[in-house]
């Protein structure tokens, strides 16, 4: 009679669990808006020119779907990047440009709590530019002349979450060149903050 009660609450146990563990991993949808500020350098394979970093912004709308501690995150954004140049002749030429980004991103609540979360995350990036303004420097006017709209690359961060407001900082770089002349590839700090609708 032991032994059948004890199986008995093994089996209770287990289901409990099991029930349990599937309504933790539902998966819950979240839209929302964000905005921030990035700050891009860009390299290059001249030597007569290095890259600086130079202050941008970014805006638009995130969604996101919870599984558990585990999470996947798609953005679409507008972005405007701007960056500049040290010459061997003193000048400061600069390169902006306006985007279009769409980050995918997998993460992994570190902390998971109903109101508070820390979490990681790692992901790739498809990016199409729309307009660049290039400044009067010839050399720079003539390597980026063939600007590549489409760039792909990668991305990985940290952020946290109080309700519905959420905060990231992430670092970004090209796998693909905006301008095979100088094989230019740009590098990005962003912090972004947003809130979630629902």
């Amino acid at each position: 009679m032991k032994q059948q009660i004890l199986a008995l609450s093994s089996l209770l146990l287990c289901i409990t669990c099991s029930v349990e563990t599937k309504a933790q991993q539902t998966p819950a949808f979240h839209i929302g808006i964000k905005a921030g500020t990035s700050f891009t350098k860009t390299s290059t394979a001249s030597s007569t020119l290095e890259g600086k970093y130079g202050l941008g912004y970014q805006g638009g709308i995130m969604t996101r779907m919870d599984i558990g501690s585990l999470y996947v995150q798609g953005e679409a954004l507008f972005n405007k990047r701007k960056t500049s140049f040290d010459t061997k002749d003193g000048s400061s030429p600069k390169l902006a440009w306006s985007s279009v980004d769409i980050p995918v991103v997998i993460g992994y609540k570190l902390i998971n709590n109903k109101d508070f979360n820390v979490r990681a995350f790692a992901g790739g990036v498809y990016s199409y530019a729309f307009k660049n303004n290039i400044s009067t420097s010839k050399a720079l006017q003539e390597g980026f002349k063939s600007f590549d709209k489409s760039n792909i690359g990668i991305t990985g961060g940290i952020g946290a979450d109080y309700k519905n407001f959420t905060v990231d900082l992430r670092y970004e770089t090209g796998l693909s060149s905006i301008s095979k002349e100088f094989k230019s590839k740009p590098h990005s700090f962003t912090l972004g903050i947003g809130y979630f609708l629902f």
